[in-house]
């Protein structure tokens, strides 16, 4: 039976990068070595880190823009502490837009370092809107957001035009739809969400902006030396940073962000409008706010919970319970899932209504 993979993350992949993934592992580059053994300064690596670094801006529209790509350790959440102990000058402050736990957590991570400005939250609903009219302090060191919502549902359809530097943690909606990139002087975003295996995280950060915060940096953390080292300062994750180009490469042969876009959109509008037509279910966020990457729904009677999950289940639906704080279903409809998966979800949402 074929499995329709709706996991939050580690997300689904396509099926080429499964297949060459799997190959690498047995022979990489006709190496007849692994790609788990290879050194890190092999030439075959260091090409592979090369290409995804350049690859990265290739597709973000950042080449020869003054911008860098790294892959680093510790996920999204290390790069929580990061920003601010590359950015947030001493005695210095930073604003940040509170739109769910991740944005929570990164606001904890911000305030050893300064005064941390919370400019507009969404707490008080249980996140299900992005705030929209605030005001940022223009004496703030740097403007943090998060573009989308994993947990909640929601995506930041728009983004403020400040003087000041803009960072955004995109780990799930990276590589998903046409921005401006260059609007943002700080970028990160964990793999396991919309571009490849956990293990690695994506950074892409303007150079100009580094070196200004007046503070000392342990060097692990500090961008600079990431940069200098050309994203080997210390041993990267060298399976996930491959699987991730591979990922990439899928990427532009579809067409590219572009390309992409207009099937997240369709796939998106393809649930949402059964969400929204269905007597059955409801909603989770609010319709404006609502993200393309993850759509949460409830269902308007939770008795019916167990027959629904047996049939969704049986569908060959995988990974579709929500999170807890917000409970019901959460479909996480990231760039290599197909449309066809999201019809399974819908057909099955109609067969549930008509037995009920």
């Amino acid at each position: 039976m074929k499995i329709h993979n709706y996991s939050a993350g580690p997300c689904i992949l396509p099926q080429e990068v499964f297949d060459k993934s799997a190959q690498s592992i047995l022979n990489f580059n006709n190496s007849n070595l692994s790609i788990l053994e290879i050194s890190h300064r092999s030439k075959d690596f260091v090409a592979v880190m090369d290409e995804a670094r350049a690859l990265a801006l290739e597709l973000l529209g950042l080449t020869g823009k003054g911008y860098q790509a790294l892959f680093l350790a510790g996920g999204a959440s290390l790069e929580f502490l990061m920003v601010p102990y590359n950015l947030m000058k001493v005695e210095g402050k930073a604003s940040y837009l509170d739109t769910g736990t991740w944005a929570s957590s990164a606001i904890k991570e911000a305030k050893h370092f300064g005064e941390t400005i919370v400019v507009a939250s969404s707490k008080e609903q249980n996140y299900n809107h992005i705030p929209k009219k605030y005001t940022i302090d223009i004496d703030s060191s740097y403007f943090h957001c998060t573009s989308n919502n994993t947990i909640f549902g929601t995506q930041m359809k728009s983004f403020p035009d400040t003087d000041i530097p803009v960072v955004c943690d995109m780990s799930s909606d990276i590589f998903s739809r046409v921005l401006d990139f260059s609007k943002f002087d700080l970028i990160y975003a964990g793999a396991q969400k919309n571009m490849g295996p956990a293990g690695t995280t994506l950074v892409v950060v303007k150079e100009e902006i580094l070196g200004k915060s007046g503070r000392y940096i342990p060097s692990m953390l500090d961008y600079v030396n990431h940069i200098k080292a050309e994203s080997m300062y210390n041993t990267p994750a060298v399976f996930p940073v491959y699987a991730s180009l591979l990922t990439l490469q899928w990427l532009k042969n579809l067409g590219g962000i572009e390309a992409i876009e207009k099937i997240n959109n369709d796939k998106a509008n393809l649930l949402y409008a059964e969400i929204d037509r269905n007597s059955l279910f409801k909603g989770a966020s609010v319709s404006e706010d609502r993200s393309v990457m993850n759509a949460t729904f409830l269902l308007n009677d939770e008795s019916h919970t167990q027959l629904f999950d047996e049939m969704w289940k049986k569908a060959g639906i995988s990974g579709l319970t929500g999170h807890r704080s917000v409970g019901g279903y959460r479909a996480s409809m990231y760039n290599a899932l197909p449309i066809e998966s999201v019809q399974v979800l819908v057909d099955v949402m109609k067969n549930f209504e008509l037995k009920n």
